[in-house]
């Protein structure tokens, strides 16, 4: 969505996560993240009194997002492994940046954005065990997913890795 179009809380909340993911936690302050959106010091406390209420609320739309990932999950024409393997990687999406701004605050022991992330992969995990009605193969498609993203995320990538995954995922009847 344009940054027109977005709400006020939205471009701060986008600015949070843009700041936590380029900079670091240390480096979102207040006075960075209203800079950030473009919003003034007053605009921001006006939503958020604190950056605590900040990160409170990077929380909330992250798991927001993760149910719209779910249900998307679920619906995928190609089925819930395919999705789940092919949405393993960076996209660069509001999702993606959420995603990687809240392991930040988790590296931090905080243990909302921990238990918001442990919350997200028993979901995924959950559409995977029941699609495939397998705990076993379920847990090691979510492992192989999650090293398509370490590979994605730290330049590693191997372009033919999605493709060698699905072969073998194929032929054992995962997909």
């Amino acid at each position: 969505m344009p940054d027109a179009e977005r709400s006020t809380r939205d471009r701060l909340l986008d600015a949070f996560e843009s700041l936590l993911v380029d900079t670091g936690s240390r480096a979102a302050t207040l006075d960075a993240v209203a800079a950030a959106a473009d919003v003034s010091k007053g605009g921001l406390l006006y939503h958020f009194h604190s950056k605590d209420e900040l990160v409170d609320g990077m929380l909330a739309r992250l798991r927001e997002q993760g149910d719209a990932d779910l249900e998307a999950m679920r619906a995928a024409s190609q089925g819930p492994v395919d999705f789940y393997l092919e949405t393993s990687v960076d996209s660069g999406s509001d999702f993606d940046r959420a995603l990687i701004a809240a392991g930040r605050i988790a590296q931090e022991s905080d243990p909302r954005a921990s238990d918001a992330l442990a919350d997200l992969r028993e979901g995924w995990f959950g559409v995977l065990r029941e699609h495939l009605g397998d705990e076993s193969l379920a847990r090691t498609i979510q492992l192989i997913g999650d090293g398509l993203y370490f590979d994605d995320t730290t330049g590693l990538a191997d372009k033919n890795a999605l493709r060698h995954v699905r072969d073998v995922l194929g032929r054992l009847g995962a997909l």
